[in-house]
């Protein structure tokens, strides 16, 4: 096997193999002969050195590692025959980079072949030195290079080359480039008649006006008159004129450049762009084929940046923008995207909003493109136009898009909808409602700093109160509602709901009710919120209710002895308070009116705006060896570290938005304080923009606080090492944070002193996406970082790569990708450990990927419902059980603790007030898409019991769900494993009753299955 013949027959053998394995056996057996061949210098001659050369480049590209013999194609660059010096130019080209040592050894050898007079091996050096040349090139052959682009004897293929290859050593070097000796050479280049070597003088010239367009002044009327050349008289050969338009690509690289240079004042030049821009405006329209679509627009976007850089008149304004309108218009999605994105950057130049504003129904109907890409462009533009005439409109269709919106979207969308309601609200009983049905619509994805925006506006307008208070008072009547609506519904009855007493159901008895009706669904930062509104609601009671005022003391007393600190502190401070009567109102009067001052939702909207060019800029920059994403914080400033956050305590409120919040005086006694130094939030701090609501706390247990879950799984082990003085022991109730995060998809999983670890999740189907940030919390670095994920085996979990080193005060987010086999109630478990100091941390965290992330709600009329549930006679597609030791909690929160499973409530279905009907969609990889249908019936004598009849078309199914509700509604002591419900016996009839049969021909009886 000599000669070429033997690269022909292992590129045979390659295509010839079965499978993946067999071809790297023979990859391996080829290198190991490269690598005994290139080892005996004596026998390898040039020719067979070209040879294993040429194979080692295919090995290359079929992606496999080539660590050796990089000398090899190097030395080949210096054989005089061309065959053997083309073969060293391309391998070293595609194998080393400029950062090679062995690239060292070819600058000499490159240069001779530069400075030589054979045309040939000049194109193969210039050629090699503008795709990895680097700063020693730059240093060494720039002027060599530079005199064969000023060379009147080369050819113009050699002096196009060396124009390119001067562009690189340029970006490498600036200084290799002399301003004062170029700008007279550039403006020469500008005159040649061959268009190769013209382009690629303009994509020289755009690099240097970029960095000095001053120097280069007598370049700009040079490039007006290409342009004419090529738009205005087309004198262009046939070779470079692409589907009838004349090089598009020189004419893109000359009107980029003229946008470095400053607005053109000069009236015949200005006249002379103008008309070719026209021309290009008027002769540009949507055809049916691709490439010459491709081409015009590539001009015609270019130009129209040109007309916007140039501030022409609205005439010409007009027309590009009705030229848009057209774009947007069409089929073709990037066409849409290239139209909306242009229009928007359109919106920065005045008198043309008027102009963009009639094409408002046709951006709106973008907003519904399946392509997201699209669908972020027409958010931005109706974001960039809306002003005081439009903003009733757009906000109104922003709030319908939110419901259906990818959660990608929606943290976004909330945020301007919010932006917009709050500049241009007509009033601000509109603004309140906006805020409130964006909480309802999407409260995962309302930050805090918008409803705390809007209780400063409430606070800081009398006339505003009663509305909002009504308002509130509304949305607490919903039967499940977002925590976050929970959050200020209370707020703002607790301060003014007293001015709605002379409306029905808005007594305080009432209101009370209706809000502990929320208390056992929210987190545990909620909790100190729902308190000060008791006590408010308290204080306003006059005459005094002692029913009332019982009953909240009861609340008070429950919560005395709760383990969160400030929870605990409120509760006996409020109960002492309430005792002192008339003291309570001095202490609890109305908050006062806040400062005016800018709100930060907009600042937080200037941050996260950027354009496509900026955002590509940063994803390559944030480019990590590992899938991993590291931010560290910022830089501090006069030796003191950076200002943090105010963390949102506990039912207080961030101090730059609403600070007056009723806080702990250290004396013992409630006052009113001034905002507090900012303190570390540890969410907050770390994952920034994406910062993460404090951990909810599920539906705790009074008893249930202790490190240990409920469920008699150790969550955390900390392993001392060396010297250790004291343990790490962690931060909060990990169990608590665990079942909290099953209910909802972002939160804290676990915290300690020196690290937090978040989760913000996504589940589309049988397939979800969890992300764990990673915060170091210290200013010492975190080593020895080391993350497994435990799979049950009916879940796919793939975990990208996490770094070993977190670095102090940064935040590493590794995203884990999930994929749902079967059903099943087993978790999978996230293996953890790092190493600060001489401490060694382990824990073990159970992770929130359970059965209910993978359902899907849905509601069904009694028209879908029965004849399913007729379908599924018995056992073992229809399982019941009767239920004792069930938590005591009223039917609206057992409904609203389904709506959290994602088993959606089926209103109408069950005659019986005391029953519960529900349906949901399970997707699995083995199922797919698989009805589930749940009945509950309640004994109203009898809360502590219920019958639960599951049935689905999957038997593993049925059991699976129906134990998994079963272990939610069961009361469970701290510490200790759920006692096993009681099974039913089937057929037959239950220990005590439950609800009734109803009438015989009534339909809810078919619900009563094997009863």
């Amino acid at each position: 096997m000599t000669g070429i013949r033997g690269l022909s027959v292992f590129i045979s053998d390659i295509r010839n193999c079965q499978n993946k394995e067999q071809e790297r056996l023979r990859v391996d057996k080829e290198l190991g002969n490269i690598r005994t061949c290139f080892k005996n210098e004596k026998v390898l001659t040039p020719y067979k050195k070209k040879k294993y050369v040429w194979k080692m480049l295919y090995i290359y590209v079929l992606g496999y590692d080539v660590d050796f013999g990089h000398m090899e194609p190097v030395s080949l660059i210096s054989a005089p025959k061309y065959p053997e010096k083309q073969v060293g130019y391309i391998v070293t080209s595609c194998l080393l980079n400029e950062n090679h040592d062995f690239l060292r050894l070819a600058i000499n050898m490159v240069r001779n072949d530069i400075i030589g007079r054979n045309e040939t091996f000049q194109c193969l050096a210039l050629t090699l030195v503008g795709n990895i040349g680097g700063r020693e090139f730059a240093e060494s052959l720039a002027p060599d290079v530079q005199k064969l682009i000023i060379s009147s004897s080369c050819r113009p293929l050699v002096r196009k080359k060396a124009v390119l290859c001067l562009l690189r050593l340029f970006r490498k070097n600036q200084d290799v480039v002399n301003v004062d000796g170029w700008a007279d050479r550039m403006a020469q280049l500008l005159d040649e008649r061959d268009l190769g070597v013209l382009t690629s003088a303009m994509s020289l010239l755009v690099a240097l006006v970029s960095n000095n367009h001053e120097a280069y002044r007598s370049c700009l009327s040079k490039c007006v008159k290409i342009l004419e050349r090529l738009a205005r008289n087309q004198d262009v050969p046939q070779e470079y004129t692409y589907y009838g338009i004349p090089s598009p690509w020189l004419q893109v690289k000359t009107m980029r450049a003229l946008q470095y240079f400053p607005t053109i004042e000069d009236p015949s030049t200005r006249r002379s762009i103008f008309e070719v821009l026209q021309r290009i405006l008027m002769g540009t329209d949507v055809v049916k084929n691709v490439n010459k679509n491709n081409a015009s627009h590539a001009v015609l976007f270019e130009a129209l940046s040109l007309v916007m850089h140039l501030d022409a008149e609205k005439e010409m304004m007009s027309q590009c923008v009705a030229l848009l309108g057209k774009f947007i218009s069409v089929r073709e999605p990037n066409i849409r995207y290239l139209g909306l994105e242009n229009m928007t950057r359109m919106l920065m130049v005045t008198d043309v909003q008027d102009i963009i504003k009639k094409h408002q129904a046709q951006i709106v109907t973008s907003l519904k493109d399946p392509d997201i890409s699209i669908r972020r462009r027409a958010l931005d533009l109706l974001y960039g136009m809306c002003d005081v005439s439009n903003a009733k409109d757009i906000v109104e269709e922003l709030l319908q898009y939110l419901s259906t919106s990818e959660f990608a979207m929606r943290e976004e969308l909330s945020l301007k909808a919010a932006i917009l309601a709050e500049k241009f609200a007509p009033d601000l009983s509109w603004y309140v409602d906006v805020i409130l049905q964006l909480i309802d619509k999407a409260g995962d994805f309302v930050s805090d700093d918008i409803w705390f925006r809007v209780v400063q506006f409430v606070t800081n307008n009398e006339d505003l109160q009663p509305y909002a208070a009504a308002k509130a008072r509304e949305y607490l009547d919903k039967p499940a509602i977002h925590e976050t609506m929970v959050k200020v519904s209370a707020y703002i009855l607790g301060e003014y709901g007293h001015l709605l007493a002379r409306r029905p159901g808005c007594n305080p008895r009432d209101m009370f009710s209706i809000i502990q009706e929320k208390l056992p669904t929210v987190s545990i930062s909620t909790i100190p919120i729902l308190l000060s509104t008791y006590a408010k609601i308290l204080m306003h009671c006059r005459p005094p209710d002692l029913e009332l005022q019982n009953q909240i003391w009861t609340v008070f007393k429950k919560y005395e002895s709760c383990i969160d600190v400030e929870i605990q502190q409120r509760a006996v401070e409020y109960f002492e308070l309430s005792k002192k009567g008339a003291a309570l109102a001095d202490v609890l009067a109305e908050m006062p009116k806040f400062p005016e001052r800018q709100s930060s939702l907009i600042k937080k909207a200037e941050d996260a705006e950027d354009t496509a060019d900026q955002s590509a800029i940063k994803l390559r920059a944030q480019q990590q060896p590992s899938n991993a994403l590291v931010l560290a914080d910022p830089q501090p400033v006069n030796g003191r570290p950076p200002p943090v956050k105010v963390p949102s305590m506990s039912g207080s409120l961030q101090d730059n938005e609403l600070a007056a919040q009723p806080h702990s005086h250290p004396n013992g006694t409630l006052s009113k304080l001034e905002p507090q130094a900012p303190s570390a939030d540890l969410l907050n701090d770390l994952l920034g923009p994406l910062a993460i609501e404090a951990p909810p706390g599920g539906m705790p247990t009074d008893d249930d606080h202790d490190t240990i879950g409920a469920e008699g799984i150790l969550d955390t082990a900390i392993v001392p090492v060396g010297e250790q003085t004291h343990t790490v022991e962690p931060i909060g109730n990990i169990a608590e944070r665990f079942h909290a995060l099953c209910l909802k998809d972002s939160g804290v999983l676990y915290e300690d002193p020196y690290i937090q670890i978040g989760v913000k999740a996504e589940w589309r189907g049988h397939h979800g996406r969890l992300v764990l940030f990673l915060g170091n919390k210290s200013t010492s670095p975190l080593t020895s970082v080391h993350a497994l994920i435990l799979p049950p085996v009916h879940l796919k979990m793939e975990l990208s790569l996490v770094p070993e080193t977190i670095p102090p005060r940064a935040q590493v987010q590794c995203p884990v990708e999930v994929m749902n086999i079967r059903p099943s109630r087993d978790v999978a478990v996230l293996d953890f450990s790092y190493k600060f100091g001489t401490n060694m941390v382990s824990v073990k965290l159970r992770l929130p990927a359970v059965l209910t992330k993978f359902l899907q709600p849905i509601q069904l009329t009694a028209e879908e419902f029965f004849p399913q549930w007729r379908s599924l006679s018995g056992p073992p597609l229809k399982l019941q059980e009767v239920i004792r030791g069930v938590r005591q909690f009223p039917l609206p929160e057992m409904a609203n603790m389904f709506n959290n499973f994602r088993v959606t409530i089926c209103p109408g279905l069950d005659p019986n007030p005391n029953n519960l009907v529900a349906s949901t969609t399970f997707y699995s990889e083995s199922t797919r898409a698989m009805l589930c249908l749940v009945r509950v019936e309640t004994d109203p004598a009898d809360r502590t019991q219920l019958r639960i009849t599951v049935a689905s078309e999957d038997p593993t199914l049925t059991f699976e769900l129906k134990e998994y509700i079963k272990e939610q509604l069961i009361v469970v002591p701290s510490g200790r494993a759920p006692t096993p419900a009681l099974p039913a016996p089937v057929p037959g009839p239950v220990a005590q009753p439950l609800s009734p049969a109803v009438a015989e021909n009534d339909p809810g009886a078919l619900l009563t299955g094997l009863l």
